[in-house]
């Protein structure tokens, strides 16, 4: 089994800012594209362009229906697509319980009333744990994490597709390659990052650089004082499953609380503005009698 390095202070990762996120999949697109032919490609994909293609993705986006009080995490969340692709299909389950096995008095999905409904849109790839589970169970050594940067990757060479890490790894943050026969995963762009070949402000992954809302965040979450802790200190980021031990190092900021629809209607119409036609100068005048017609 392999040993785990120790507890390194600089801890590269990711923060993701659930708020902004519009679900668009530029950062899924944009990982396959730079990793498909990098130093952890490539990315194969199987039947592309027929009827059920499939595929090897670093990054996934899921779409999610939620209560809005109740928000991510909720019971009642209604999983309404779950994609890296149009193609993919979220996981089939059995009557009377969720994708995660949560049992319920009914049939799932079961979907929030209309105005309490918030969308949300998850990415999802690998958090990098301070303990990762995935690394203590290979039997060769090729899941492993790097002690100057926290990151975990996975040594194709050793790799011998047992699957055991993928078992192991609680937020399905690793892909078998029925190609390659090697477990593929998230590398944080660690080829890019360090390319010294690249202008500075590119050494970042992927998916942080194409994100069109700024959604995606890259730095050193060891650091009290990088960019990156201060935005999960201002916001209340959060670690995805704290509670199993694992200490994933990337984090999620919560969305902003939104206004519903009974709220909108509680505070009253918004009042109707008018135009006093005679205070306009006589273009203006003429061009509103014109459009008035």
């Amino acid at each position: 089994m392999t040993m785990l390095p120790p507890p390194s202070p600089k801890k590269l990762g990711l923060v993701i800012d659930l708020d902004t996120c519009v679900g668009c999949h530029a950062c899924a697109v944009a990982c396959k594209e730079w990793n498909d032919g990098g130093q952890f490609g490539p990315l194969p994909d199987e039947n592309p362009y027929g009827k059920e293609p499939l595929g090897v993705w670093f990054n996934r986006v899921h779409t999610y229906e939620v209560d809005r009080d109740q928000g991510l995490g909720a019971r009642d969340e209604r999983k309404i697509k779950s994609s890296a692709s149009p193609a993919v299909q979220p996981p089939k389950s059995a009557a009377g319980s969720d994708p995660h096995g949560h049992r319920s008095a009914g049939p799932w999905p079961l979907a929030p009333s209309p105005s309490r409904a918030m969308t949300i849109h998850f990415p999802r790839s690998c958090l990098h744990c301070e303990t990762p589970a995935c690394v203590t169970v290979c039997p060769t050594g090729a899941s492993y994490k790097r002690g100057e940067d926290g990151i975990v990757l996975v040594d194709e060479d050793q790799c011998i597709g047992c699957g055991l890490c993928a078992w192991a790894c609680p937020y399905g943050a690793r892909e078998m390659s029925p190609v390659d026969g090697v477990m593929k995963k998230c590398t944080l762009c660690v080829d890019r990052i360090y390319n010294e070949n690249l202008p500075e402000a590119e050494r970042e992954p992927a998916c942080v650089q194409v994100c069109p809302t700024r959604a995606r965040h890259f730095g050193d979450l060891g650091d009290p004082d990088s960019k990156v802790s201060k935005l999960v200190a201002e916001r209340g980021g959060v670690a995805l499953m704290p509670e199993l031990g694992y200490q994933p190092v990337n984090r999620y900021l919560p969305p902003r609380p939104r206004r519903a629809g009974d709220e909108v209607e509680a505070a009253g119409e918004a009042p109707v503005e008018t135009l006093d036609a005679d205070a306009l100068p006589p273009v203006l005048r003429w061009l509103d009698r014109i459009l008035s017609r």
